[in-house]
């Protein structure tokens, strides 16, 4: 069968990639000109079923070889003393294959490499039209060009066309959580090596940790706000002046790193939203990833979300020898509880991750200065409640 992919992140290039290798033929297209390789975008985890899928694609090693290697977290707040806290004592498995923090587009080189010489990639180009009938799917790219697909598979992100084009408006299924995240890269002025510095303010965070492979670092600003739903998310000249206004006249180390978020030509900002839908397929096309599901950026596991289901909507579509309207049904079936448990975790973490209020942001801080200190019976229990339990919790098909 020959499958169109709408997005080349994460989702997409798994998907194809196990497509690949049972006989079918997918190929990618993707808007952006050029593959996403580098150094881009902010950093994700990859929990256990994700590795696991890692492992089936040989692609641990280098996944291990990329990560991030941040092992301390140290909390900074002016006129008081800097708390630090050891991630490997806080993560379960931080140290083994059970578990990554990698750049997002160190994992998008990744996926690209161990794909690109058996799948047709189409950079540069999107999906205008899908007109479907009882055999297939004609597709009319923005390039002009007409193909014919078996299958549609939406593995476009957040704010996807394919989703648009088949089930509707964005408006629809976007459920905001009242907040923001916003990433960029600025010159690593206070020489961190192997550790992120935070700072939790009253409805704002912000952090800054290194790229250790760049003399560069990362800042990573997450805040609430009542009005995520008016911003264009490419409009980036008023996304920029979202976050200046958001964190004007704020303490720590905010004005330069407000200075330097103008200078950046990787700038970057979302809302922190989820995408809760009744079925992720119609006919044939389907959703994989932030496309049907998203639990929400940075909060809510996405990447590793994103890896599992389109391992599991691959194996199926293999087990239902054609049979796409079974395939997806079995899809949907197998993924519905984990999704739930990313999507029900990602509140908490929004909520634990910018305290609403000084009381909050007191519990918070006091918090992370005393989860080290905990037996590890305890702070396991508490971890499994939170996202690092619910990501862990899937088992894949053979």
């Amino acid at each position: 069968m020959d499958v169109l992919i709408s997005g080349a992140s994460v989702a997409g290039p798994v998907l194809a990639y196990w497509l690949r290798r049972r006989g079918f033929f997918p190929v990618v297209v993707e808007r952006t000109p050029r593959p996403r390789l580098g150094l881009g975008g902010h950093a994700v985890d990859l929990f256990e079923p994700a590795m696991e899928v890692a492992s089936r694609m040989g692609l641990v090693s280098a996944l291990r070889e990329a990560r991030t290697e941040s092992e301390l977290l140290v909390l900074e707040r002016p006129g008081r003393p800097a708390a630090e806290l050891r991630l490997n004592a806080v993560v379960p498995a931080f140290d083994d294959d059970k578990h990554v923090e990698i750049l997002r587009g160190e994992l998008a080189t990744i996926l690209h490499g161990v794909t690109r010489d058996d799948v047709e990639y189409r950079f540069g180009d999107s999906i205008r039209t899908l007109a479907e009938d009882a055999t297939g799917v004609d597709v009319t790219f923005e390039s002009g060009e007409t193909r014919r697909f078996d299958l549609v598979v939406g593995a476009d992100g957040l704010h996807s066309r394919v989703r648009e084009l088949v089930f509707g408006p964005e408006s629809e299924f976007r459920h905001d959580l009242g907040g923001y995240f916003a990433v960029f890269s600025l010159p690593n002025y206070r020489r961190l090596v192997g550790k992120i510095v935070l700072h939790l303010g009253v409805n704002r965070m912000a952090a800054v940790y290194p790229v250790r492979q760049t003399k560069d670092a990362r800042a990573v600003l997450m805040f609430r706000s009542d009005t995520t739903s008016q911003h264009d998310h490419r409009d980036v000249a008023a996304q920029r002046e979202l976050v200046r206004k958001t964190y004007a006249g704020q303490e720590w180390e905010l004005p330069r790193l407000l200075a330097a978020m103008d200078d950046a030509d990787d700038f970057y900002l979302d809302t922190i939203s989820q995408i809760r839908m009744p079925s992720w397929s119609r006919g044939r096309v389907v959703l994989v990833g932030d496309a049907g599901y998203s639990p929400g950026p940075a909060v809510g596991g996405g990447t590793t979300l994103a890896m599992v289901a389109a391992y599991v909507l691959a194996h199926a579509l293999e087990e239902a020898d054609g049979d796409h309207a079974n395939a997806f049904a079995v899809y949907e079936s197998r993924i519905r509880d984990y999704m739930r448990l990313c999507r029900d975790a990602a509140p908490r973490v929004l909520r634990n991750g910018v305290p609403r209020n000084r009381v909050h942001r007191a519990i918070a801080e006091t918090s992370l200065r005393l989860l080290p200190r905990l037996p590890d019976r305890v702070r396991s229990r508490i971890l499994a409640g939170g996202i690092s339990g619910a990501l862990s919790s899937f088992a894949l098909p053979e």
